[in-house]
């Protein structure tokens, strides 16, 4: 099993420090090289480059009320939830496919509702409501 992941092109984890501005504040991201090409993966899907998607990320994310302080961190659960959603066939493969398009709505209620299965259950069990 291990191969599968220690056999990879060792290049993936590299990591590598971009220089930008969010905001007009300058910053700097490090991250593996396996992060930036997702990242650009995400971001050509919406006509964005990657600065502006991490931008975008950074605006909406405090705009929901969500804590920064580990935005790397933030940023790889990103990417690793995108290719997961793809996993899933919850976002078409297609490239040309706008990921401005998606029902995130739908695929976040549908995320629940599997989260809150147990291994093993095909339904969430249904409370009877107080009379």
């Amino acid at each position: 099993m291990c191969q599968l992941f220690i056999g990879a092109d060792p290049d993936n984890w590299n990591q590598r420090t971009k220089s930008l501005r969010i905001d007009g504040v300058a910053t700097s991201i490090r991250l593996e090289a396996f992060f930036w090409a997702t990242l650009e993966e995400i971001g050509a899907r919406d006509e964005l480059t990657v600065n502006q998607l991490i931008a975008r990320l950074y605006r909406e994310a405090l705009e929901a009320d969500h804590d920064m302080g580990n935005f790397t961190s933030f940023l790889r659960v990103c990417c690793a939830r995108y290719l997961s959603l793809i996993a899933a066939g919850e976002i078409p493969t297609d490239p040309s496919h706008r990921l401005r398009e998606v029902d995130a709505v739908s695929i976040l209620a549908r995320e629940r509702q599997r989260d809150r299965l147990r291994p093993g259950q095909t339904h969430v069990p249904v409370r009877p409501r107080p009379v």
